[in-house]
């Protein structure tokens, strides 16, 4: 079967259903979608190469702080899709998943969108991306189970910190972010972010 490609009008909304979301993301490998709780169908443009190196940088600190920390759970990058309880289906750009829940997932949930909300998420704002838009999809990962979130601005230089049972807490160009509880002795530098 051959793909072909299409705009949807911003103004517009697409809805689908999980099956045939995951029919349309079988065949789209190269493009980043998301479902929303309520079926809209969510066609994430590609970042440009600037947010791309400042996600890499955010990966590759998570990633090798779980690769040193191989119990504690597993990280995942941008292109991984989540099932979350609500039913959305939610890509987020870095996150991190505890291992006793992971290890808890038949075979089959790991290869498919695994059927769980991450413990640790970040979303990283491009220039494309409206705030208000990131702000509802990381209180969202929270409402579903996420124990903290990172939400950085890059533009803005500012990152807003999610936690279950807390205010977001907003933080004006800071040089690391700590793991908190949620992921033992993790600290982020935002070095090669701002």
């Amino acid at each position: 079967m051959q793909a072909s490609t299409f705009e949807v009008p911003r103004e517009l909304t697409l809805r689908v259903t999980q099956a045939e979301f995951a029919a349309i993301a079988s065949v789209n490998h190269d493009l980043q979608l998301e479902l929303t709780a309520n079926g809209e169908l969510i066609v994430n443009p590609p970042t440009g190469s600037e947010p791309s190196r400042q996600n890499m940088s955010i990966t590759a600190q998570l990633w090798l702080w779980a690769e040193s920390n191989p119990t504690l759970g597993l990280a995942f990058e941008s292109s991984g899709g989540f099932e979350l309880p609500n039913g959305a289906i939610r890509s987020p750009d870095a996150s991190w998943v505890s291992r006793n829940r992971w290890d808890a997932l038949s075979q089959g949930e790991k290869e498919d969108f695994a059927p769980l909300c991450p413990d640790f998420v970040v979303e990283l704002r491009s220039k494309s991306d409206r705030l208000n838009t990131l702000q509802d999809k990381m209180q969202e990962y929270i409402d579903n189970g996420a124990r903290l979130g990172w939400l950085i601005d890059a533009q803005n230089k500012k990152v807003e910190v999610y936690s279950q049972g807390k205010e977001v807490e907003v933080l004006d160009q800071p040089t690391q972010l700590s793991g908190e509880g949620v992921l033992p002795v993790f600290t982020l530098s935002l070095r090669n972010i701002w």
